[in-house]
């Protein structure tokens, strides 16, 4: 069904229904519109890549994986019958 994909003559159909629904006058302004906003995504993309460049370079500079981790101190926990059963006898 979807052999060939895209041929030229589908890409004219879909630009004459284009021209008819928003009319010949509206097309360039659509088009100004979405390049605008493909600049701006463009931009804001590369920026945050900037961002976490050097992020992701400083973790790897100071990195803990060959360093061993502290070891936590065990932590003694009350269970929830064990509360009730002293706060009863008060």
């Amino acid at each position: 069904m979807f052999r060939n994909g895209l041929e030229p003559w589908h890409l004219l159909v879909v630009l004459a229904v284009l021209i008819l629904l928003f009319g010949s006058k509206k097309l360039p302004e659509m088009a100004r519109g979405l390049g605008k906003s493909m600049r701006i995504l463009k931009a804001e993309t590369k920026a945050m890549r900037e961002d976490d460049a050097p992020a992701a370079d400083a973790t790897t500079a100071n990195s803990t994986a060959d360093q061993p981790r502290p070891a936590v101190a065990p932590v003694n926990v009350t269970k929830a019958e064990d509360t009730t059963k002293t706060n009863t006898t008060a």
